[in-house]
């Protein structure tokens, strides 16, 4: 059986770390106090991969983002899938060679299809995320948005699934913009929705409290991995007790030891030195 996966998701934007409600950005702080509060060099070893995001409206300071992205993936055990402001195979080359394994696409799926088309012949399928966003509707059940969740396109939710993973992604991220950052836990409903089984795998998103919501997530044989981006509530040593608790309930994630793994790097680091 694969192993499940526990994803933190970082968003990005002109020099701010920022929290997300509904998909309405705040700023929380800055390089220095995502250091302060989220020690990569311990706390990566609590996760299986990293998602760091610039959402800035614009897709403006894209090599800002790469400098940031470069200093995260010094001190990062897991992989890192990076994406935002992809317009080009250059773009994400060079979020490639910034230190990501995966590129994370949303708005081109939509309006640049033949792009994405080329990024998985050239990096390959299962290095393309593709990030979906979701938001209940009347008239559909659940509505797709691009662009942020600024703008919702004309497919349905499962065809849509079906036609990108279909032509040039390897992974889903599936995202609920109602539940995001409220903490309110996933909104299953979406899943529910779907006509059949996503054929690749899926990370599900929106809506995260507390470490039940992770584990109701994993216990989901539809759900290959769960992901949260809520900064305050997992702040310090959050992601390691939720790890931890997660392992000791028997969810199916991979077993690190940590301390071992931790010495290791400190030992490395001292070497640098």
């Amino acid at each position: 059986m694969l192993k499940k996966r526990l994803i933190f998701t970082l968003l990005y934007s002109r020099g701010h770390f920022m929290l997300s409600r509904n998909f309405r950005l705040q700023k929380v702080g800055d390089f220095n106090w995502l250091q302060r509060n989220y020690d990569f060099s311990h706390i990566a070893y609590s996760i299986d991969e990293l998602v760091v995001l610039n959402v800035d409206r614009d897709g403006a300071c894209q090599k800002e983002f790469c400098d940031v992205l470069k200093l995260l993936a010094k001190g990062c055990f897991a992989p890192i899938a990076a994406g935002g402001a992809v317009r080009s195979i250059d773009d994400a080359r060079a979020l490639l060679r910034s230190g990501a394994d995966k590129i994370v696409l949303n708005t081109p799926l939509y309006e640049s299809p033949e792009l994405v088309r080329a990024l998985a012949a050239e990096f390959g399928q299962q290095c393309i995320v593709g990030s979906v966003d979701v938001k209940r509707s009347e008239s559909k059940g659940y509505a797709v948005f691009s662009s942020c969740g600024a703008l919702e396109i004309e497919a349905d939710l499962s065809g849509w699934i079906d036609q990108i993973s279909a032509e040039s992604v390897g992974e889903i991220y599936l995202n609920s913009i109602d539940r995001d950052g409220t903490g309110q836990g996933y909104d299953f409903g979406i899943l529910d929705s779907l006509s059949r089984k996503i054929g690749v795998p899926v990370i599900f998103a929106g809506g995260v409290g507390n470490t039940a919501h992770l584990a109701a997530g994993l216990a989901d044989s539809r759900i290959d991995a769960v992901a949260t981006a809520n900064l305050f509530n997992f702040v310090g040593d959050g992601l390691k007790k939720a790890r931890r608790t997660l392992v000791d309930s028997g969810v199916n994630l991979p077993l690190w030891n940590i301390e071992l793994m931790e010495r290791h790097f400190a030992s490395l680091r001292k070497v640098a030195q």
